[in-house]
């Protein structure tokens, strides 16, 4: 059975495992190649069940072990034309390995993987929707200032949803971060708040997807337990039961306690 496994998620590094225990795909790659391959092991799979590594943007959080990981297992890569530009320019791309521009659907460890264009301070960002060998569909949503119509069509009716919940609008305003930053966050090619992933939910449910995990979640501008109650608070509100009409999850900064979700 397919699973998702979070290896890595906030501003030290991003990383997601799809797959089953013999083959499957990182989604980002953002803790050096040691730290990944320790985390690979920690949560019981082998680094050579790795097939394939799909980029969602340069960003040094999601590409920080791409070359040297890629390089030592001679993995296929992929991203958006513009992500592969960023990357070849930062000299993350080094021959050792193929790199392949995203098309529609790329098969991969016995699944179909597709993009979506989403809203980032990159070059071409891009979230997933990986289509599982026993029917089942995982999509992963991170880094967008807001949720367009593409981004709605890529997630939607998935059976196990990534989704950002970066930041506590109260809490960036009135932090230390300098008013620029802030100000990036806050736009529509910077983060999603708790509070707009949480009025996303409702709608999701409707559509058919009840599971969710809340990831990159910032370490200064936000708390694990504020994401989740925000999100909770919201679909109480809507009539709606946890571990009944949904359930919550959040992703580990780092997952040290080997946590692996079926879906």
């Amino acid at each position: 059975m397919a699973r998702l496994v979070p290896l890595f998620s906030g501003s030290s590094g991003n990383s997601y495992y799809v797959g089953n225990s013999e083959e499957g795909v990182l989604l980002d790659i953002g803790r050096s190649c040691k730290q990944t391959v320790e985390m690979l092991e920690n949560c019981g799979i082998r680094p050579t069940a790795v097939k394939g590594i799909f980029i969602t943007h340069e960003h040094s959080d999601h590409v920080k072990g791409l070359r040297v990981f890629a390089s030592k297992y001679n993995l296929p890569v992929f991203a958006t034309p513009g992500t592969i530009r960023a990357l070849d320019a930062m000299n993350e791309i080094n021959g050792k390995f193929p790199v392949y521009e995203m098309e529609s659907g790329i098969s991969v460890a016995g699944m179909e993987v597709y993009s979506f264009a989403t809203s980032h301070d990159c070059a071409q960002s891009c979230g997933y929707r990986v289509h599982t060998a026993d029917g089942r569909v995982m999509a992963l949503a991170t880094d967008l200032g807001f949720v367009s119509d593409e981004v709605m069509d890529g997630i939607k009716g998935a059976d196990y949803l990534v989704l950002e919940s970066n930041h506590d609008v109260g809490m960036l305003t009135s932090g230390p971060y300098p008013y620029q930053l802030k100000k990036r966050i806050l736009s529509d090619v910077g983060h999603l708040s708790n509070e707009t992933c949480a009025q996303l939910l409702p709608k999701l449910i409707k559509d058919g997807t009840r599971k969710f995990m809340l990831a990159h979640i910032s370490k200064e501008n936000n708390l694990p337990e504020l994401a989740y109650q925000t999100s909770l608070c919201r679909l109480t509100m809507e009539g709606m039961n946890e571990n009944n009409d949904f359930t919550l999850n959040l992703a580990p900064v780092d997952n040290s306690r080997g946590t692996s979700i079926v879906f």
